[in-house]
């Protein structure tokens, strides 16, 4: 089937760009805490040094989580989005047109997080408790996984839907008992207020996708094209500029640098951009969560979606070697 797809793809992209191309207007993408190469992408304005030249402009929207980066994706407020990769798959299944052609991390980004003064030691010790995470993000489907894995439903639980700030905040304040916490929020948690992370699992944390509306794609392929070199130039950077890239991420999310430093060095691995069959098994793998918990429709074929989405061809050849 990956090989189907592969052909298929190739042929599309085979198309002269002139006879799908139209003119761009203006270029739209998003920023978010969770991708460091977006915040540098971001600060030193080097999508906009090369799309001057051509006379469109950029706009950076904040994303503060894959559900806000797939609405804007779904009403067509951007062209780009960040997400997570399970995020990204449920957008897909329900209806969002998009198609994922870049890595921009293979993050830790998500783990349970309570209190460092809470009698919660384990998975099991959160039945009946009240969990705060938001839907539609990568915290919220690691908060569903992790449940299975400690032998619980979702609803041996009270889920609070909150934002992730929000839900830091709720955990902070005892309103919440545990946080499916996302960072650098949950590193700011970790280290100014001593919270504990009772669960982690880097394979239940589904990379970061770069996502583009399938008409863009389309209609664009070329200025996709020079996005993705600019994340691949800001990816560069920061695996030589570790500690300024953390810079960048303090101001821009108003964390210290410790916290930044800890999500960067430790929690984010930028050596895997090109999509490839390691994202479509792992999505593959991760997606009967979304049907067991009726997140999409019944007889969604999942991997079928998995295998429209994740694009393992269009950055090939602009994907700088490591």
């Amino acid at each position: 089937m990956i090989q189907r797809r592969t052909l298929l793809q190739a042929a599309a992209l085979a198309t002269p760009f002139s006879a799908r191309a139209e003119t761009l207007q203006e270029l739209r993408l998003d920023y978010a805490y969770y991708s460091p190469s977006s915040l540098v992408l971001r600060r030193f304005g080097w999508l906009e040094e090369d799309f001057r030249k051509d006379g469109v402009p950029v706009r950076w929207v904040l994303s503060a989580g894959s559900n806000r980066a797939l609405e804007y994706l779904n009403a067509g407020s951007i062209d780009i989005g960040s997400t997570a990769g399970l995020a990204a798959l449920l957008g897909r299944a329900n209806g969002n047109p998009i198609r994922a052609p870049y890595i921009f991390s293979r993050p830790e980004w998500t783990a349970l997080v309570v209190r460092k003064d809470s009698d919660i030691r384990s998975l099991a010790d959160l039945k009946g408790r009240k969990v705060a995470a938001t839907k539609g993000t990568d915290p919220y489907l690691f908060l569903l996984r992790a449940l299975q894995v400690g032998g619980l439903k979702r609803s041996d639980i009270e889920h609070v839907a909150l934002q992730h700030a929000d839900g830091r905040a709720a955990l902070e304040q005892g309103r919440v008992d545990a946080w499916a916490g996302l960072d650098p929020l949950m590193a700011a948690s970790e280290l100014d207020q001593g919270s504990r992370l009772i669960y982690r699992n880097v394979a239940f944390n589904t990379y970061g996708f770069l996502n583009v509306r399938e008409d863009f794609l389309a209609k664009q392929p070329q200025a996709v094209r020079r996005v993705i070199a600019g994340y691949e130039r800001a990816r560069q950077w920061i695996r030589a500029n570790t500690t300024e890239a953390a810079k960048i991420l303090s101001e821009e999310a108003k964390v210290n640098l410790p916290v930044a430093l800890l999500q960067i060095k430790l929690r984010t691995d930028l050596s895997q951009p090109q999509p490839s069959s390691e994202h479509v098994q792992a999505l593959q793998a991760a997606a009967p969560i979304l049907l067991s918990e009726q997140l999409v429709r019944l007889g969604t074929d999942l991997n079928r979606t998995v295998l429209d989405l994740v694009d393992t061809r269009f950055a090939a050849g602009l994907i700088a070697k490591a």
